[in-house]
């Protein structure tokens, strides 16, 4: 199902996935959802989050990703057979209740507000969603690990095993186990502060007001944008951080330095390049097009580059 269609009838099975088709087979793939697995949108019910914002609060809090499932409850007869084989199992209960946070993303063809609807499709497009059903383990920071389009039979068992091998460690254990890893978004600006000075890169940090859902979006859908991401992790060391609050005005607040002292605005995504966690070298707007941005990095280290080698040269 394409999002540009995310509410319509555009379905056809195959393989697993549902792909787009014409319109006029909907009322036929809705009778048949009608008689797949009868009961099986009932699984939203048992523990499963509706709402985004939510779940990653609720991942936040608790250190464990979101297991989010993309569905169209209405009309997916695939995405029925994958709630009643795996989800409604009572392993993979046992197995959410001890290491997810479950989300359902829930795009039927009626049943719900164009408000809802929007959110949801939003959703969708920042994690470039286009296949039902799709599962995403999304990382606390909003970063997607892995995902998992179609549905081909597998059982329980074989299903959580394939999910398991993604999970990651504990909320704690990554900054303090791997300080030289370039591969992870990090959650803090202390941990890019140890991780850069063992690969020598340039930290780039993505600001973003605790709370800002507006912005929060924003800087998951920068992140999750193939060419950003495949540039960034090559050349910086990622942190995704955020300015302290007024209730922590007695503590150190590097990041105040970082933004020159301002406040962020509300719905603002702010990037800065730093080599210390304390001097600004380079910051840009994270609400630019995503080519855009990555061209200012680019022209960023080329300056940098030019700089070392003509100091270099004076010497």
């Amino acid at each position: 199902m394409l999002l540009t269609q995310a509410v319509g009838p555009v379905q056809r099975a195959t393989g697993g996935g549902i792909s787009p088709l014409a319109p006029w087979l909907a009322g036929f793939f809705a009778l048949c959802a009608a008689f797949l697995t009868p009961g099986a949108a009932a699984v939203a019910s048992e523990g499963w989050l509706t709402s985004y914002a939510e779940a990653m609060a609720a991942a936040e809090s608790s250190g464990r990703p979101v297991l989010t499932l993309f569905t169209g409850s209405d009309w997916c007869p695939h995405c029925k057979t994958l709630e009643h084989n795996v989800f409604a199992s009572e392993n993979f209960r046992v197995w959410a209740r001890e290491n997810v946070v479950l989300l359902m993303i829930d795009l039927p063809q009626a049943g719900i507000t164009q408000q809802v609807r929007d959110e949801r499709s939003q959703v969708c497009i920042n994690y470039g969603v286009r296949t039902f059903p799709t599962v995403l383990l999304i990382a606390p920071d909003g970063r997607k690990i892995v995902a998992q389009t179609g549905y081909k039979g597998q059982s329980t068992a074989e299903w959580l095993a394939g999910m398991q091998e993604h999970m990651p460690s504990p909320q704690g254990a990554e900054d303090a186990a791997k300080p030289g890893d370039t591969a992870k978004i990090h959650a803090s600006l202390d941990a890019a502060v140890a991780t850069a000075r063992g690969v020598r890169r340039p930290i780039l940090l993505v600001v973003a007001r605790p709370g800002d859902s507006q912005a929060r979006s924003q800087s998951e859908s920068l992140i999750n944008d193939p060419e950003f991401d495949s540039f960034t992790r090559e050349n910086f060391v990622v942190a995704r951080v955020a300015p302290a609050g007024p209730e922590d005005a007695s503590a150190a607040r590097p990041l105040d330095t970082l933004l020159g002292g301002a406040d962020l605005p509300p719905e603002s995504v702010e990037l800065i390049v730093t080599d210390d966690g304390q001097t600004p070298l380079f910051s840009q707007s994270g609400t630019q097009p995503p080519a855009r941005i990555v061209h200012g990095l680019r022209r960023f280290l080329a300056a940098r580059q030019a700089a070392r080698q003509a100091e270099h040269a004076r010497r």
